[in-house]
């Protein structure tokens, strides 16, 4: 079966920065609903054609992955509004009570920078402003269900980054 619209693909993947740097690998195959929310709107545009067994190259600009970085996002607040266990990597959905009020509340936020007194917050995706190459195995290709198609979603996003995680976890 060729790889269409609302069909669910089974990928592993290696991505890498510019440089060759690995940023996040995968050799267990993990499956994705396209047509949904799951992938890239330039992975699925990739993928179209493909079938199990093919490996598949992509380049993706930051606009077409996770968007330029935007020092709008960066945020300066007093370190008392924070855990104690603070560190770097860290992630909070929205701002605690206290901190700006200008700031957007429904943004994931990284701790990026701790200083004695303060904290910066960075709500850019960590993979913001960097171009990235992505090497795609398929490994297999199959029908959606009426219900994955009805949710939109495998529940497998490609590379959300989920709030808690250790600064070290992997973006998938």
């Amino acid at each position: 079966m060729k790889i269409s619209e609302q069909c669910v693909v089974s990928l592993s993947w290696t991505l890498k920065d510019t440089l060759g740097e690995v940023l996040d690998e995968s050799d267990d195959p993990v499956e994705f609903l396209l047509g949904g929310g799951d992938l890239l709107a330039k992975i699925e545009e990739g993928l179209m054609g493909h079938e199990a067994g093919d490996k598949i190259d992509l380049h993706l600009e930051p606009e077409h992955a996770f968007g330029d970085f935007d020092d709008q996002l960066l945020f300066l607040e007093p370190l008392s509004h924070f855990p104690a266990e603070l560190d770097i990597g860290m992630a909070f959905e929205g701002l605690p009570e206290g901190c700006n009020p200008d700031a957007p509340r429904d943004l994931v936020y990284f701790v990026s920078e701790i200083y004695p007194e303060h904290v910066v917050l960075d709500a850019n995706h960590p993979l913001a402003g960097i171009a990235l190459r992505l090497q795609l195995r398929v490994h297999q290709v199959r029908e959606a269900t009426e219900e994955e198609i009805g949710r939109g979603t495998l529940g497998t996003g490609f590379f959300n980054v989920q709030t808690g995680s250790p600064p070290d976890a992997t973006l998938h």
